[in-house]
């Protein structure tokens, strides 16, 4: 029992990379606490492991993670084991068949460290279903973002035949109204959504299909409204549709299970992102108000759909792409959740079947079928128990109750996540409505039914440093560009400089290091309004200045979000208890994320509101900046956590064993 009890606590201070506790039990003794049925178990581990190590001999070796960064979290160093082990497999399984295929290396010859040889791209395990959750995931941002191009003025037009259209300030609010019906109602749906995705009645996939089939009725819905409670409604339903973004990170999690792979493989749905926030603000830019925009191609007598509906074409263009991903999804998706791989896929069957009929790829489906098997029974090695007795069902249908899963480290990094998402989620929404907005004129007429004048309070001076107002004025194609922006500079970092730098710092490091970031950027925001621009109020604001200024913000801002966000995503999912809540973790960590993001939008609206109301533009933005300041403080709580921090009774025996 003490020796039992010495392999216990030794996991606790050792990062087996790819192998749960039971495993590391096992590897981690010892020699002297290596008796009795543990010479027996290493018997039968080393059967299992030159059993699966027949189709690729160099799959594993047999290491553990001693390196401690100095806030005591588990790096990223990998050393072979040696000493004690070594001379208790060379005496004890010397009777296995292809003992060599062990590969046990010598004291005198230690491995060098991972950290000089980062994971590459193309090193990323089962490429193929990772492309299909991108694309996947890239058609709901294109959604999301190319309304933000145009959104203000749409609202505009929101309004009854004669009557004035909403000033700037309903504008602003009802912007964040609209943000907010769809993260609502994806805030009520979410933890639903991963607790069906974690049932076998729906899977991870068909949960990811009606979420995007969700989304594109939404888009619809939304491009043909005609009234703000029309717009509303289909936001909102978009919204509750929409579960996927917690369901696909528990898909990368499942497929990528190795560590050292994670960084780069949840670094795919944010770059992901920023693709789309580079493709849907330019595609709503261009495509918005055709009529209006391209005269010329349509002509003063055009009485179509498109004069009737001028902001509906983006929305059909988004619709038609998430029909597709949804195609690529029934066909070429593979489930991921134990209970129902095996089980019969007809989108798959058919894809197979046309693949056959015309030849297509055959063998490459066959190879990467392979691999896939291949993968899976080195993992039922790296899970399985020391015993001939074990039954694996009986342990792997045992679930975690939902009243288990509130450990401390969830708790604490379901907050830092939702501090996290309120203020992006904030800046998400704030930034094109501040672009859009009319910039300062001191001859501004005050007229709620002229949109091209900012609003001024009587008797109004602006002084610096806080007291002035007024935004960019910024028609729909330079709000794309501005956005599109954004995107360029988030997926430049993600490619050349996040994983060189996440490499080094590890995860808890740099998502705390980028955190000092945001209320840099949320306080300099507001002074693009008073930068020089080449061409005078109330026209849209230009020129070099002017566009440096925003890119040297935007750069701020991305290089913030670049660490930030794969890291939390990481730190949700190494949060987890327990497997067998994994969707569901992701589910709640996708509520606490609605919920951020549907209060935030709400009240930094409302604020910006009253703050042009007043003549101080900033007022949102500053708020914003101390919110932030919040966020860095609760993400110094943050650990990271090793995904199966507690064992059911079936597991502990086996532990114990």
């Amino acid at each position: 029992m003490n020796g039992q009890n010495h392999d216990k606590d030794s996991t606790s201070q050792h990062d087996v990379e790819g192998v749960d506790s039971t495993a590391t039990t096992l590897l981690g003794s010892p020699a002297s606490a290596v008796v009795g049925t543990a010479t027996t178990s290493i018997d039968y581990a080393a059967g299992e492991y030159t059993r699966h190590r027949q189709d690729d001999k160099k799959e594993h070796d047999l290491e553990y993670d001693t390196s401690e960064d100095e806030d005591g979290f588990t790096g990223e160093g990998e050393h072979l084991l040696a000493g004690d082990i070594t001379a208790t497999i060379d005496t004890n399984i010397t009777h296995s068949a292809n003992v060599d295929d062990l590969d046990p290396q010598p004291p005198s010859q230690p491995k060098a460290d991972s950290k000089s040889n980062p994971v590459s791209w193309s090193s990323l395990p089962q490429k193929r279903q990772l492309a299909i959750l991108t694309l996947s995931r890239l058609s709901e941002p294109l959604a999301s973002t190319s309304l933000q191009s145009y959104i203000f003025y749409q609202l505009k037009t929101f309004h009854a035949p004669g009557a004035s259209p909403p000033t700037d300030a309903t504008v602003a609010t009802q912007a964040g109204i609209l943000a907010a019906a769809f993260t609502g109602a994806q805030m009520c749906t979410a933890v639903l959504w991963g607790r069906a995705a974690d049932s076998e009645r729906m899977g991870r996939k068909k949960v990811i299909l009606v979420g995007l089939l969700g989304t594109s009725i939404g888009v619809l819905g939304f491009g043909f409204s005609s009234s703000f409670a029309q717009a509303v409604v289909w936001r909102a339903i978009g919204g509750a549709l929409n579960g996927n973004i917690g369901v696909m990170r528990t898909m990368i999690s499942e497929i990528v299970r190795e560590k050292r792979f994670q960084s780069r493989a949840f670094l795919l749905l944010p770059m992901t992102f920023n693709v789309g926030v580079i493709i849907g603000p330019l595609l709503g830019g261009l495509l918005a108000d055709p009529v209006g925009s391209y005269p010329w191609l349509f002509g003063k007598e055009y009485g179509g759909w498109l004069r009737m509906w001028p902001y509906a074409l983006p929305s059909v263009v988004c619709a038609a792409f998430l029909s597709f991903s949804a195609l690529g999804v029934i066909l070429g998706l593979e489930e991921t959740l134990e209970g129902l791989q095996g089980k019969p896929d007809y989108g798959l069957r058919f894809s197979s079947w046309v693949a056959r009929t015309f030849g297509w790829s055959k063998r490459r489906s066959q190879e990467y079928q392979s691999l896939a098997a291949h993968e899976h029974a080195v993992q039922d090695f790296e899970m399985s128990a020391p015993h001939h007795s074990r039954q694996p069902s009986a342990i792997k249908k045992q679930k975690l109750p939902l009243s288990r899963i509130w450990t401390p480290n969830v708790v604490l990094t379901l907050l830092a996540h939702g501090c996290l998402a309120a203020h992006v989620g904030c800046f998400n929404n704030l930034w094109f409505v501040f672009l859009s907005t009319p910039r300062y004129t001191a001859r501004s007429k005050n007229n709620d039914g002229d949109s091209t004048t900012i609003h001024l309070p009587k008797g109004y001076t602006p002084h610096a440093p806080f007291t002035f107002t007024g935004g960019l004025a910024l028609p729909p194609p330079s709000i794309g560009t501005a956005l599109a922006i954004l995107g360029v500079i988030g997926i430049s970092m993600q490619l050349l400089l996040y994983p060189r730098v996440s490499w080094r710092l590890g995860t808890v490091r740099s998502y705390r290091y980028s955190l000092l970031l945001f209320p840099i950027s949320y306080t300099l925001a507001p002074y693009l309004a008073v930068i020089p621009s080449s061409s005078p109020a109330p026209h849209p604001a230009s020129g070099g200045w002017i566009w440096t200024a925003i890119t040297f913000l935007l750069l701020i801002q991305v290089t913030a979000r670049t660490f930030s966000l794969p890291a939390t995503a990481i730190l949700v999912n190494n949060s987890c208890p327990h497997p067998s809540v994994l969707g569901t973790v992701h589910g709640i960590a996708q509520t606490v994320s609605s919920a951020a993001r549907t209060v935030g939008p709400v009240l930094v609206g409302w604020g910006y509101g009253r703050g042009l109301e007043k003549g101080v533009v900033g007022a949102a933005w500053w708020g914003l900046a101390i919110w932030a300041v919040l966020g860095v403080v609760v993400g110094r709580w943050v650990r990271e956590g090793s995904g199966h921090e507690i064992f059911l009774e079936g597991e502990v025996e086996e532990g114990k064993g």
